[in-house]
């Protein structure tokens, strides 16, 4: 199994705005810079020149480069090989991804209904960290128009792509990454998505703005209620040898991985909060926030919008 431990906030940031990078590196527990839909065609050049003038620490940055097939993608992978990344993001990720990538660690976006279908065997793949999901393409792959109910819901074919990517992740014993939530300012929308993210077992969520950075940390930080719980729970289970009874509810193996898996993403969270002080102290200044007057959280949701 190839280890992926970044998170639980991923950062996407432009690749042609390096004055951005340090400050969403700063934010968020890791970065992801944005070579493909975040950058217009006649700026790509200048993205990947930025990479190479704008070096970040490359144990929390990860690259999106263009999709394998498109004019661009050798043309990322060559400015990658002038540089210390060696975690890329690759989108609408299907069967065509090549089985080696220069020996890069690789995040596999599923987006597309080939990619979701693919899903259980990229996950396999050498070389494969981590698997990502996306709505909107997925919807355009299939000549829909919204991945989402007017209500800001998911529509049932982009919740059946989210199941189906994490549990080709779980069972390849490798990350799961949840999608972006597009609203920037529908926060509380974002806050239940990480939450239940968290609940099932994603390892992380992707973001476009650093204020939705804050919220999913705290999605995926348990509650101190449910850490002491958890450490409650596994110190009786210290004086049985199978299935007892604690607290009025049924205890056996799986409750106990629950318990133990909320200890971890507490212990996950105290490291992150740590870092976080620490880099918000060196740090001054935020990044422009988009205009958004005017919308509601399901239209900004609806208008299929991709990060800038």
């Amino acid at each position: 199994m190839t280890t992926f431990d970044l998170g639980p906030a991923l950062l996407f940031c432009p690749a042609d705005r390096p004055d951005r990078y340090r400050k969403a590196l700063d934010r968020a527990d890791a970065v992801i810079l944005d070579l493909e839909d975040a950058v217009a065609p006649d700026r790509k050049a200048a993205a990947r020149d930025a990479l190479l003038a704008e070096p970040l620490d490359p144990a929390r940055t990860i690259v999106r480069v263009n999709a394998v097939g498109t004019p661009e993608h050798l043309a990322d992978l060559a400015a990658l090989a002038r540089t210390a990344y060696r975690t890329v993001m690759v989108p609408k990720a299907d069967e065509r991804l090549p089985l080696d990538l220069g020996g890069l660690r690789v995040v596999a976006l599923c987006e597309t209904a080939a990619g979701v279908l693919a899903a259980p065997e990229l996950a396999r793949r050498p070389g494969v960290v981590a698997l990502m999901w996306g709505a909107d393409d997925l919807v355009a792959s299939l000549g829909g128009t919204s991945s989402r109910f007017p209500d800001g819901g998911y529509r049932d074919v982009a919740r059946a792509a989210r199941s189906a990517v994490l549990l080709a992740a779980g069972a390849a014993g490798v990350a799961a990454i949840d999608a972006v939530h597009l609203a920037i300012e529908d926060l509380d929308g974002l806050r239940d998505e990480a939450l239940d993210a968290a609940a099932v077992g994603f390892a992380a969520t992707a973001c476009i703005h650093p204020s939705h950075v804050s919220v999913i940390r705290a999605a995926y930080a348990p509650p101190r209620s449910a850490v002491e719980g958890a450490r409650t729970l596994l110190a009786a289970a210290r004086g049985h040898d199978g299935v007892f009874v604690h607290d009025g509810v049924m205890i056996d193996g799986p409750s106990l991985k629950h318990a133990e898996a909320v200890l971890r993403r507490a212990d996950a969270a105290g490291q992150a909060d740590e870092a976080g002080a620490a880099r918000s102290a060196r740090t001054a200044g935020s990044f422009e926030t988009p205009d958004t007057t005017g919308r509601t959280a399901p239209d900004a949701l609806r208008t299929g919008s991709r990060p800038t």
